[in-house]
């Protein structure tokens, strides 16, 4: 059974940075595509960002282009989301997950098999 532990949310001021980190047990890490995901009150789950098992050519919902970067360090079997320029709309609890094959899709978090239990990202105005 996979387990994926998230860890580095909390509260920042608009304009801020976090770096989001997701250990991963299980030694096919290398063999997953991982994605972050997050979910506002109210909101269904939405994509965020997703890098596959070779670390090239990552993807990144629209609304987060440019100011957030995903990453994985498979020696150390984690993943990361480094979060720049925060909004206030950027809000959420904040997912990982784990792919353990391609399903057709990075974006749909129906294509993710394992996922963590969130960690709270919080932007003030």
């Amino acid at each position: 059974q996979v387990l994926l532990v998230e860890s580095g949310g909390g509260l920042v001021q608009a304009g801020g940075s976090l770096r989001l980190s997701c250990a991963a047990s299980g030694r096919a890490f290398g063999n997953w595509a991982m994605g972050w995901f997050r979910q506002a009150p109210g909101k269904e789950r939405e994509f965020v960002a997703a890098i596959r098992r070779s670390g090239g050519n990552p993807y990144y919902a629209d609304s987060v282009k440019g100011r957030f970067t995903i990453s994985r360090d498979n020696t150390r079997t984690t993943a990361y989301l480094q979060m720049n320029s925060l909004k206030p709309e950027d809000t959420a609890v904040y997912y990982c997950a784990s792919q353990s094959y391609y399903k057709g899709s990075y974006y749909s978090p129906n294509t993710y098999d394992d996922w963590g239990q969130g960690t709270q990202v919080t932007v003030s105005s």
